[in-house]
């Protein structure tokens, strides 16, 4: 019996997805964010523009969605939606998610990193 009980909480464990094994932190994706994103991107809804858009407000926005921002016709027409799972995807190889896109960012290859920027942009309101 107790053998069988031990069995199911193993098997329970595997099934548990990663994300699940350990929170987000958001601050710690704000860090991320100043290593990675700020040389072509802010994180407020208004101030100098970059080489990229904002990312204020990122999470739910459509892609090619900032008014005034020149995308290129690949992000233009990708009809995205930013939600973490797409932006998860996206972060890790933005050439992949979107062909053709004109960002020169090899992405985001640390899980642990990917999943704290992705909190922290969630913040972005």
């Amino acid at each position: 019996m107790l053998r069988a009980a031990f069995g199911l909480f193993l098997a329970a464990l595997l099934w548990l997805p990663a994300s699940h094994a350990q929170a987000a932190d958001a601050a710690a994706g704000e860090q991320v964010f100043k290593r990675l994103c700020t040389a072509c991107h802010i994180a407020t809804a208004e101030g100098r523009r970059g080489v990229g858009p904002t990312l204020f407000g990122v999470v739910g926005r459509k892609s090619g969605a900032v008014e005034g921002f020149r995308y290129s016709n690949a992000n233009k027409n990708a009809n995205l939606t930013w939600a973490p799972d797409i932006l998860d995807k996206y972060l890790t190889s933005p050439k992949d998610v979107v062909p053709g896109t004109i960002m020169t960012f090899a992405g985001v290859k640390n899980d642990t990193d990917r999943a704290n920027l992705i909190a922290y942009l969630q913040t972005l309101k």
